[in-house]
């Protein structure tokens, strides 16, 4: 509806200039001029002709002015029928500064309208590539960050198997330790007990004493002669194997205990070093993912406010649309309309400084 309405505003006014153009061609005619330059004795005569030829004039604008509904022509039909000449020519010249001012304020606004969108667009499409590149940024960092949060958490379980391994380590090794002494006590005290037998039973059966004949009389009959156990040997031998047993169990107890205290030591050693390794790695995981965190909160903090303006943008864009958008599609029509209406009023400004009538309305015809 507004481009047919322009459309016919257009066409009006391209009829309306021409009414104009004729009319003043009526006033300005080489009769009209001819008749001022008459003396005062035909005063009266040159009046006549140009009451005649203004109410042709005012009666075009007239009709031009009601066929084209346009105010302006009919104003200027009553001031051309009422005003001087004078006047009717400064209203053209005034029109025509009003034109050319008005044209002159529309080339800068339709250039004002297409910097800006051009200005907007342009920011538009850098915010929307700061909004793609920030919510890439956030989502890696928020990755990240959740990356390190879980290798944090994992090293700290692994952090907390290795302190019940080396505390349950300690636990089994104060009870190897506490087998270990018993162990080696009651195999000390074997040890002990069977060389005290074993010294008794050498003191009776010691060679010296056993390899004599005991003094004194014969025995009497149904006894036999006192001579040494012959399986006396025999239990001394095995007591003093036992005690070899207990001597070389004892030797082996104390090896695996040492070898035990070793392995415990060395696993101290390891396990403390994995999780002080494992207690630097958290530290420094952790430093990173503060780090991390602080970048996570600039970038939605960035990212808040390039949304906020891409929303004004928006606004922006959407205020010269309303503003630029009838300017721009019509510039060349509405330029074009304007510089004939000047062309119109400035022929009409020659008519009346003297073309013909006749001519103008052989023109029309």
């Amino acid at each position: 509806m507004t481009d047919k309405e322009f459309e016919e505003r257009v066409k009006t006014r391209q009829l309306e200039m021409q009414a104009v153009s004729k009319a003043l061609g009526v006033l300005s005619s080489d009769a009209s001029h001819d008749l001022f330059s008459k003396t005062f004795n035909f005063a009266q005569e040159a009046m006549s002709v140009t009451s005649e030829r203004r109410e042709q004039a005012s009666k075009l604008l007239s009709d031009e002015a009601s066929r084209l509904h346009s105010p302006h022509l009919a104003a200027l039909a009553t001031r051309v029928r009422l005003d001087a000449f004078t006047k009717v020519k400064k209203a053209i010249d005034d029109l025509i500064s009003q034109l050319l001012q008005d044209k002159a304020d529309e080339i800068k606004h339709k250039d004002f309208c297409t910097d800006e969108l051009n200005t907007n667009q342009l920011q538009t499409e850098e915010k929307d590539r700061q909004k793609s590149d920030l919510e890439a940024k956030i989502e890696d960092l928020t990755m990240n960050i959740e990356a390190l949060a879980k290798a944090i958490a994992n090293l700290k379980a692994e952090i907390g198997d290795l302190q019940v391994q080396l505390k349950r380590a300690g636990e089994d090794r104060e009870s190897q330790n506490k087998e270990f002494q018993q162990l080696v006590t009651e195999q000390r005290q074997t040890q002990k007990m069977l060389q005290a037998a074993l010294d008794i039973l050498g003191e009776f059966y010691g060679k010296s004493m056993l390899q004599q004949e005991p003094a004194g009389p014969p025995p009497p009959a149904g006894f036999k002669s006192y001579k040494k156990n012959a399986q006396s040997g025999g239990v001394m031998s095995m007591i003093t194997q036992i005690i070899e047993d207990a001597k070389a169990m004892e030797a082996e107890a104390i090896k695996a205990e040492s070898d035990s205290q070793a392995a415990y030591e060395t696993l101290v050693k390891e396990t403390n070093a994995s999780i002080n390794e494992k207690a630097r790695d958290i530290a420094n995981k952790s430093g990173t993912k503060a780090k991390l965190e602080v970048d996570l909160v600039e970038a939605k903090k960035s990212h808040d406010e390039t949304v906020i303006e891409l929303t004004s943008l928006a606004n922006y864009k959407a205020e010269l649309h309303t503003s630029c958008d009838y300017v721009i599609k019509n510039f060349d029509i509405r330029q074009k309309g304007r510089d004939e209406e000047v062309e119109a009023l400035r022929q009409a400004k020659a008519i009346l400084s003297g073309a013909k009538f006749d001519a103008f309305l052989q023109e029309k015809i």
